[in-house]
């Protein structure tokens, strides 16, 4: 069984715990532990139990973050460790990309990360799918790692290092998932951010669709804090047009979306409201434009924004227009 290191910030325990879950059938096999420091049992000293396990476990995953960037513990003691150990062939480092940063000048960024093309979890339109890549680089390299135990190796421990071995990839249960909680405001950050976030996401797009395109012209205009408009034109004539903002007087109170462009608050094509489980916060389409009902999808940022740019392009693409 190949040994597996957490090295996360905590404000991405979330996604974390996402992770781990689809790491349940490498674990059920038999072929992976996994190891983070909510295992840490009370009364024990934290430090020295993180840089037992991490000297110790065989594969160390970077879940990497603006916020594992920029903690000093995450980047400047754990990362530089699994970086020596990495070097030193003892262990094997994988950069798990979670959000978007600027990872690739750090020790790390020489490594292949995933998902593929170190693409952020947080954009994949399906995070269970970018967590199953990982989740299948991981397999690979614990595969080859476990062939390369040999006997003699094993023989070797002492009778000690088995027995602490035992202890730690023991059998246990692999139901550890709690429930968690969100307040208001919790769902509130949420939104604006997704907000933000698709704002940015329709100028980029917008901007890329025009480039690849020498007839079509592609214009972003923010309206204010919560509101945007975005415009396709073709040769010169406005060909698709969208409003998207932020709240308003009708479902939800959500982020809507309406065909053409408008400034009142009263009316929308489709709507994303914020909805949490027990786990995550989400946003869930109402359903208007034909694209599942309340409660059927669970939108990270990423995907809602997929969703709304396909109402604006889909038509042009179906030669609609």
């Amino acid at each position: 069984m190949v040994s597996v290191f957490f090295s996360y910030s905590h404000f991405d325990e979330s996604l974390r715990d996402q992770l781990e879950k689809q790491l349940a059938m490498l674990k059920r096999q038999g072929v992976i532990s996994t190891w983070h420091d909510r295992r840490i049992d009370a009364g024990e000293e934290i430090d020295k139990a993180i840089n037992e396990q991490i000297n110790r476990d065989e594969i160390i995953l970077l879940l990497v973050s603006p916020d594992f960037l920029a903690s000093e513990y995450c980047y400047a003691v754990e990362m530089k460790r699994a970086m020596e150990r990495h070097e030193a062939g003892e262990a094997t480092v994988i950069p798990v990309i979670l959000r978007a940063c600027d990872w690739h000048p750090a020790p790390f960024g020489k490594l292949n990360a995933v998902p593929r093309d170190g693409k952020p979890v947080k954009q994949w339109t399906d995070i269970d799918e970018a967590f199953l890549q990982v989740a299948q680089a991981i397999r690979q390299v614990a595969t080859r790692l476990g062939k390369a135990k040999t006997p003699e190796a094993a023989s070797s421990d002492t009778s000690t290092e088995v027995k602490l071995r035992s202890a730690l990839t023991g059998p246990r249960s692999s139901n550890l998932r709690l429930a968690k909680s969100f307040t208001q405001r919790d769902k509130d950050r949420f939104q604006e951010n997704a907000f933000e976030f698709m704002a940015l996401f329709f100028e980029n797009s917008l901007a890329e669709l025009a480039s690849r395109n020498q007839s079509i012209e592609g214009v972003f205009r923010r309206v204010d804090a919560n509101r945007f408009f975005a415009t396709i034109y073709r040769g010169g004539k406005d060909i698709a047009k969208a409003t998207v903002y932020l709240g308003g007087e009708s479902f939800g109170r959500g982020i809507n979306y309406v065909h053409g462009h408008t400034n009142s608050s009263s009316t929308i094509n489709e709507s994303l409201n914020v909805d949490a489980d027990d786990q995550a916060i989400y946003l869930s389409p109402i359903g208007f434009a034909g694209i599942g009902s309340h409660g059927d999808r669970k939108l990270s940022e990423e995907g809602a924004a997929e969703l709304y740019w396909d109402l604006l392009i889909r038509p042009l693409q179906e030669k609609r227009i």
